[in-house]
């Protein structure tokens, strides 16, 4: 029984249309809204998410095909980060206590932002699925069991899922024009640096939505024909470096491979166009029905949400972040390579959504010039940290699969650094400095006003 109520509430907490919906209808009952409104706003944020998953499930239908012929064409074997596949090969044997560190760490970071200041709600589920499954992996390596693991991951998992959205919102602010909607998804060190890297580099670059085209290729204009017509010679290119016998044999059921080729990569911009319809449904219902636990439960809270919120505000820099992610993250193998290391392959899912991502983010403080550089390294970041990830994921570290984006490396790879080097005790220590320093950050930044106006009078 108690394992099919864990089951059940994590079937419910790692589905952003589920869990989105629940925190819609929260809000608007909180400000006791008609129930026509409450039906209405939590229809249509529901709505909104499962657009968002059709549309990514649309996308990664197209990118797989793409991936497996890249592999084809170019001979290369090694470890393909993709963190459902890592996650469900960790479920079978770490199921029960990645359940109850995602329930009570969904508690936690609702306690955390009530009284730090680190105010976000962090509501993509199933990256709070993934970061408590890798959490329970690493200190169950570290020796811990029981209570103590459930606790000591609760509490690193609410504080993970309110700071790393906080480290996004100064970039967040210049992308959206305004501070309503926070950033939830865990390769966020991929997307400050590309926004760094677009500070520095990017003066006097023009944004990617302002690319100039020849009249003849107005129509280019659209984001959607650009997408479409890009993926298209992108496809048929690696299409024909692979060659018909393997993808019509594997992949295409028979279709000629150039049709089927042609057919995946304007698919794959059904998938943008679908993904950016239902960001816009999501903003609108989720915005106002947050309101009410804002105001409630955590003043001044802000929702964080899944990397395609941003898609919509430059959709060209999205295009523009895959291509150099992934170009990124060919430069990498060929290093690991070169250099005898872990070959870490470049997984085109992670690197369409951490790339594209990164492009907007490297677009809204460097124009062109952030886009293109700052994705590139995002391709680089999420491939090197892989290699520093595997020694601490204990026998998971064997697999040829491992978590994809930054964030996830960046946590393993200090705490189980951490875990291997002063044990559980040191695991411990490092959580409750991090939640302490935060609760006392809050109480200071709130005394600073009273003491300069003890001063001023």
């Amino acid at each position: 029984m108690v394992k099919e109520i864990l089951r059940l509430f994590m079937d419910i907490l790692s589905q952003p249309a589920v869990l989105v919906a629940l925190i819609s209808f929260i809000g608007l009952m909180m400000q006791k809204k008609p129930s026509s409104e409450v039906i209405k706003g939590t229809t249509k944020s529901f709505l909104g998410f499962i657009v968002i998953s059709a549309g990514a499930g649309i996308l990664v239908g197209s990118l797989e095909p793409f991936g497996k012929m890249f592999e084809e064409a170019f001979h290369v074997n090694g470890v393909v980060p993709n963190n459902e596949a890592i996650v469900a090969m960790a479920l079978s044997e770490f199921g029960t206590n990645t359940a109850l560190i995602m329930f009570f760490g969904m508690f936690a970071n609702i306690l955390i932002a009530r009284f730090t200041r680190l105010k976000y709600i962090f509501l993509t589920g199933h990256h709070t699925l993934y970061m408590a499954c890798m959490i329970a992996v690493i200190l169950a390596v570290a020796g811990m069991e029981g209570v103590l693991l459930v606790v000591v991951g609760s509490i690193a998992l609410g504080f993970i899922m309110a700071f790393f959205p906080a480290l996004a919102q100064p970039f967040m602010k210049k992308i959206t024009g305004g501070d309503q909607v926070g950033f939830g998804h865990f390769s966020t060190l991929g997307y400050i640096l590309s926004g760094y890297i677009g500070r520095f580099v990017g003066k006097n670059s023009k944004s990617t939505e302002e690319i100039n085209f020849p009249k003849g290729l107005a129509f280019l204009r659209d984001s959607s024909v650009s997408i479409a017509l890009t993926m298209t010679v992108l496809y048929v290119i690696v299409a024909l470096f692979t060659g018909p016998s393997y993808i019509e044999a594997e992949l295409s059921g028979g279709t000629h491979y150039l049709v089927y080729s042609v057919i995946q990569a304007v698919t794959f911009a059904a998938g943008v166009f679908v993904i950016l319809s239902g960001v816009r449904l999501v903003l609108a219902e989720i915005v106002p029905a947050f309101k009410g636990i804002s105001t409630k439960l955590v003043p001044n809270a802000k929702p964080a949400l899944d990397c395609p919120i941003v898609f919509p505000y430059a959709p060209n820099a999205v295009l523009i972040g895959f291509f150099c992610s992934f170009l990124g993250g060919i430069v990498g193998m060929a290093f690991l390579g070169a250099i005898g290391g872990i070959i870490i392959l470049p997984g085109v899912v992670p690197h369409f959504f951490t790339g594209a991502t990164a492009g907007v983010f490297g677009n809204a403080t460097g124009g062109i010039r952030g886009a293109t550089i700052g994705s590139f390294f995002n391709g680089l970041l999420i491939t090197f940290l892989p290699v520093f990830l595997l020694p601490v994921l204990g026998d998971l570290g064997f697999a040829n699969t491992t978590f994809s984006d930054a964030d996830f490396g960046a946590v393993g790879i200090v705490l189980g650094n951490v875990a291997n080097s002063f044990g559980s005790t040191g695991v411990v220590a490092t959580i409750i400095v991090a939640v302490v320093v935060s609760v006392f950050w809050n109480i200071l930044r709130k005394s600073k006003p009273a003491d300069q106006n003890k001063l001023s009078a």
